[in-house]
C-alpha cells in the first residue's frame, strides 16, 4: 500500500511550527505575568540540566530572583517541574537500555542452548562419511 508523502510533510511542518513556540510565550498567552514566565523558562532550563540533560544550561538571574517574587516563584516552579520530567526521561531511557540488554542476553542464551543441544545430539553419531561433502 503506497503512503502519500504530502500528508506526512504537512504534519511534520505543523509540528515543527508548534515546536517553535516557547513555554514562555505560551504562558504569556495564557495570562501568566511576564516575570513568572521568564522565571519559569529559566528554571525549566536549569531543572533540565540538573535532571541530566546534556542540551540545557543552568540559567538564573540572581538579582531578579532576589527582588522579583514572580520571577523567583516561576523559576522555582519551572526548576522542580522540568527536573522531575528530565529525571523521568532518564529513567525511561535506562529502562529501555536494560530491556534491550535482557533481550540480547536471552537471544545469546537461546543460541548457546541450541548449540549445546546440537552437540549433545551429535555425540555418538559417526559423521566421518560427511567429510567428503565439504570438498
Amino acid at each position: 500500500m503506497p503512503i502519500s508523502i504530502r500528508p506526512l510533510l504537512l504534519v511534520l511542518v505543523a509540528l515543527s511550527v508548534t515546536a517553535c513556540v516557547s513555554t514562555r510565550d505560551t504562558m504569556i498567552e495564557q495570562g501568566y505575568p511576564l516575570a513568572y514566565a521568564d522565571g519559569f523558562q529559566d528554571g525549566c532550563d536549569s531543572g533540565n540540566k540538573a535532571g541530566g540533560s546534556l542540551f540545557d544550561q543552568f540559567k538564573k538571574d540572581i538579582t531578579r530572583f532576589n527582588s522579583d517574587t514572580d520571577y523567583a516563584q516561576g523559576w522555582s516552579d519551572g526548576f522542580r517541574q522540568c527536573e522531575t520530567e528530565q529525571e523521568s526521561i532518564q529513567r525511561q531511557t535506562r529502562m529501555a537500555i536494560e530491556q534491550q540488554k535482557l533481550q540480547e542476553q536471552r537471544k545469546a542464551n537461546d543460541i548457546a542452548s541450541k548449540h549445546a543441544l546440537e552437540t549433545k545430539v551429535m555425540k555418538g553419531i559417526d559423521t566421518s562419511g560427511l567429510e567428503s561433502l565439504g570438498k
